[in-house]
């Protein structure tokens, strides 16, 4: 009489031995088919994702409103240089930008960063532009493409006022001699949401920030911020750094060399729906050229980016002075020194000095104890400031500017 077990499957001859060897074939062709199908899925929905970040990117092309354009010198190799305009516009149109209570109907450019990429892609730095600084701004055309009469000595900033992304682009241009072959524009909400996107973005704030007037409050320290404390941080003028916006470009600096250090650290590696988050997010705050009009064109540049180290992406400030009009500044001679060396596709090497900061660089050098938070820092301290005493030191510089020394 037979056991009551379940009869094995039976092969093609009948014997057990062969029976079992179909059986154990069979199993392998379900799960390499379950592979397969899992496979299809996941390229299907990455494909599907894709034309989700497509979809989310505003593009926006300037190239026929822009006018005597320069030309930079030839570089010899399979590449050129790439000179992107970075513009951050303070519009408080649009959801969640009108914040302070503002919202004048203005539009300008709070902040602007020329980032510059090497033909042999081995480094890239980024030039801050003061929005204070006084400028010779062209004639530049309008969207229904009437002319924009141009002005001396006026804001940087009121390029963007008068004429948006495109005059800037071509004030830029004719002050620099650099070419732009790509520009970026983000606003208040969409860097608010790449910040939260990630995460949190750490820095140092050597001193605590009470600001009842623009609902600014910030603790002293090293600490991760998220994006509304990160959007306070970066657009904090009077009570942070004696020197206004000089000490708020330097703020935007160190933390986007913060932002990037954190989006390419193992943490983000490791954690593909933060990285997920991010890539929704970004997509979705950015005003990008048809040049960079899709995901895959975004990404193909990030790709060009990947071979520099953090330590070869470094950000600096035009030369300036204070101008004689109160409250403006002025470009000196040095600055045409910069636009050369960008021009030429020459490394930065040590202009700058100590202001340059790099992507490497720990937020105010957390590796130490900031120690206890300081004090506001008064006008004589600053190295800038009419009538200072003490020797400038770079100890002295940062903290003017509300940097961790």
């Amino acid at each position: 009489m037979k056991d009551n077990v379940p009869d094995e499957p039976v092969g093609p001859r009948g014997d057990a031995s062969t029976s079992s060897r179909w059986w154990r074939r069979r199993r392998w062709q379900v799960a390499l088919g379950t592979v397969v199908v899992l496979a299809l899925v996941a390229s299907i929905s990455g494909f599907l994702f894709l034309q989700h970040l497509d979809r989310n990117l505003t593009v926006r092309d300037y190239e026929e409103r822009l006018r005597d354009r320069p030309t930079n010198e030839a570089i010899e190799g399979p590449r050129e240089p790439l000179d992107v305009l970075i513009m951050g516009s303070d519009s408080r149109e649009g959801p969640g930008n009108a914040i302070d209570r503002e919202d004048d109907g203005s539009k300008r450019s709070d902040t602007t960063i020329l980032l510059h990429l090497s033909a042999d892609r081995s480094r890239a730095y980024g030039v801050s532009l003061p929005r204070d600084a006084l400028v010779t701004r062209p004639d530049c055309i309008a969207e229904d493409g009437s002319t924009i009469p141009g002005a001396e000595r006026v804001m940087f900033n009121t390029a963007f006022a008068v004429g948006g992304a495109a005059c800037t682009i071509q004030t830029v241009e004719q002050l620099t001699g650099v070419r732009i072959e790509h520009h970026v524009e983000l606003d208040f909400a969409g860097f608010r949401t790449m910040v939260d996107a990630l995460g949190g973005v750490e820095v140092c704030i050597p001193r605590e920030v009470d600001d009842p007037d623009k609902g600014i409050f910030l603790k002293a320290g090293v600490q991760e911020l998220d994006g509304d404390a990160a959007l306070d941080y970066v657009r904090e003028r009077s009570k942070l750094s004696v020197n206004a916006d000089i000490g708020r470009m330097r703020r935007q600096q160190a933390f986007i060399a913060s932002m990037a250090n954190k989006i390419v650290s193992a943490d983000m590696l490791v954690r593909p729906d933060r990285l997920v988050r991010f890539l929704d997010a970004a997509t979705s705050s950015l005003t990008i050229d048809e040049g960079l009009g899709g995901v895959l064109d975004l990404a193909a540049l990030g790709r060009q980016f990947s071979g520099i180290g953090l330590e070869n992406i470094t950000f600096v400030t035009v030369p300036f002075v204070e101008a004689p009009e109160y409250g403006r500044l002025e470009l000196t001679e040095e600055a045409e020194e910069l636009w050369a060396l960008m021009r030429r596709d020459r490394p930065l090497g040590d202009f700058g000095g100590d202001d340059q900061i790099t992507a490497a660089d720990r937020p105010g050098r957390p590796d130490r104890d900031p120690g206890p938070s300081v004090g506001p820092v008064q006008p004589s301290e600053s190295p800038s400031a009419p009538g200072a005493t003490e020797e400038p030191t770079p100890e002295l510089e940062a903290t003017a500017d509300g940097l961790c020394a």
